[in-house]
């Protein structure tokens, strides 16, 4: 069985994190993505994390599956092999994904003067192609004064790059679109996705905007609480937290019955003059809800509150470190499909993940390793633009490719 994309090609040039995740987010699903680099690496190549010995753990992990090529891309020489990489023939290829600026040799206008129906998406930050990366966007997007403790005077920023995460399968989205409509109608086109467009129009999507519009009022930090329904988190008896989470009735219904404050509930509806089998209820008696959750929490131990919890279908998880995850968490572990212990060339072997995706008709390949930087770069030459070894060899004389760097 081959994967869902096996045939297509799409060269990446990339930094940092929505471009390389696009593109990987291909290349698990079985494209053939060719990576191309400056001679030494780009700007991402030794971001943090990084081993002791300092290989860059974030490089390694998003860009599992792809080929790479090095070439000196402020060389003419280097500009037009790539150019060629791009451009080159096929009913699958032709297809360019990036996030540098569409300029210069990289502009559409001189792209798709070599190939007409050239697919090129390009990720930009903001709409007029200003610059703007994950950590400008998402201040900007109302998030971070919605992020804290409650009562913070202080905006929080999240770990997590959601934004360029949101971004990179945007630009995934839109490139299969791209090429789907390229198969029937035989027309290529050039497809702007900017950082923050993703993230302006999930503001609006998850009702913000429109909350915003209408009540004239902002939302305020509540910590940890779960917005307009019940979820808080909470200390166990072994000095763990576990988030519990009830927004439909059954989840409601499974977390009263296993805390045992049924009971309790009709004096908390009369009090405050709620119907707990509303959500929006449950969010406003939230303090009373918690004060009789929690003794029950805290009366257990994370492992006696799984097997309560599990058994009576609560919607919950404990609060783990990145640590705590990759050792005691079974979904992060070979017993998930999803996940292989393989072999990364500079790191050794580590848990990788594959593509989160499982069709029913195709079976999961194995998850494979980054590449080496310049791992690719005599074979892509030779295969997709048919150089001789005599032809690679005297680029590689002249410095205008290089192979792998181990």
């Amino acid at each position: 069985m081959t994967p869902v994309l096996t045939g297509l090609r799409i060269v990446e040039g990339s930094a940092f994190v929505a471009a390389p995740l696009g593109g990987m987010t291909l290349a698990q699903l079985g494209a053939d993505v060719i990576r191309f680099d400056a001679i030494g690496g780009g700007l991402d190549f030794n971001r943090w994390p990084v081993t002791d010995e300092g290989i860059s753990l974030f490089w390694a992990g998003l860009n599992k599956g792809k080929r790479s090529i090095q070439v000196d891309l402020r060389s003419p020489e280097g500009r037009e092999l790539i150019t060629e990489v791009i451009v080159a023939p096929g009913p699958e290829a032709g297809i360019f994904l990036s996030n540098f600026p569409e300029g210069g040799w990289l502009s559409d206008a001189s792209l798709r003067a070599r190939r007409e129906d050239l697919i090129y998406v390009n990720i930009i930050g903001n709409p007029d192609e200003s610059t703007a990366v994950d950590y400008t966007v998402n201040p900007s997007s109302g998030f971070a004064f919605a992020t804290g403790p409650t009562g913070s005077q202080i905006p929080t920023n999240h770990v997590l790059p959601a934004w360029d995460t949101a971004t990179g399968l945007t630009a995934a989205v839109g490139l299969l679109g791209a090429e789907r409509y390229r198969s029937r109608t035989g027309d290529g086109q050039l497809v702007k996705v900017s950082l923050t467009d993703v993230a302006f129009a999930m503001v609006a999507n998850l009702g913000y905007l429109a909350q915003a519009q209408l009540t004239h009022v902002d939302r305020t930090q509540i910590g940890n609480d779960l917005y307009g329904a019940f979820g808080r988190d909470f200390p166990t008896k072994d000095g763990r937290r576990v988030m519990v989470v009830a927004i439909s009735l059954k989840q409601w219904q499974s977390l009263a019955d296993a805390t045992n404050i049924t009971a309790h509930l009709p004096a908390i509806e009369k009090a405050l003059g709620v119907d707990l089998r509303k959500e929006g209820d449950r969010f406003r008696a939230r303090d009373a809800i918690a004060a009789f959750v929690a003794p029950f929490i805290a009366g257990h131990t994370l492992d006696e509150l799984r097997e309560i919890f599990d058994a009576q279908g609560v919607c919950w998880g404990p609060y783990q470190t990145f640590t705590q995850l990759v050792n005691d968490d079974p979904r992060c572990s070979t017993d998930n499909p999803m996940f292989a212990k393989v072999d990364q060339p500079g790191v050794g072997r580590v848990l990788v993940p594959g593509s989160p995706l499982a069709f029913s008709e195709i079976p999961r390949d194995r998850p494979v390793p980054a590449p080496v930087l310049g791992q690719h770069t005599d074979e892509v030459l030779a295969e997709v633009l048919g150089l001789s070894g005599h032809e690679i060899g005297l680029l590689h004389d002249k410095g205008i490719v290089a192979g792998p760097i181990f």
